[in-house]
């Protein structure tokens, strides 16, 4: 019975270790991977949000892979799967399409990281 012990602590003290190790690795890689939207919205009144195609088209001439292109109220939002991706891109279309248009990176609220920077931001505290 004695030899068995030191054999279990060490076991369970070795799953408890890969275990926070495989945590810590799952959260540093949620949190670098996360999805980035660039947002094209027309400056002024008179100009109209650039086509899907066009921007497709731009963004394929230099080799900028994206996840989807999607018009929503006014705007055209390009999805990347980085941020990296996202400035690459937002480079290319600031270069190649025409003038009247801001283009900007929108903030995912569907991400959970933002929402808890979010929340921290807007809780204010009181000392005293």
């Amino acid at each position: 019975m004695e030899l068995q012990r030191p054999f279990l602590r060490r076991l369970l003290m070795g799953l408890m270790t890969m275990t926070i190790f495989s945590v810590i690795f799952i959260a540093c890689a949620t949190l670098h991977n996360r999805e980035s939207t660039l947002a094209i919205r027309p400056a002024m009144q008179n100009v109209t949000v650039p086509d899907g195609f066009s921007v497709w088209h731009h963004l394929d001439a230099n080799g900028i892979q994206f996840k989807s292109i999607t018009p929503k109220n006014d705007t055209l939002l390009i999805t990347f799967e980085s941020s990296d991706q996202s400035a690459a891109a937002k480079a290319v279309l600031d270069r190649t399409l025409p003038r009247g248009y801001i283009i900007a990176a929108q903030d995912d609220d569907n991400s959970q990281p933002s929402a808890w920077m979010t929340l921290l931001r807007n809780t204010t505290h009181r000392f005293g």
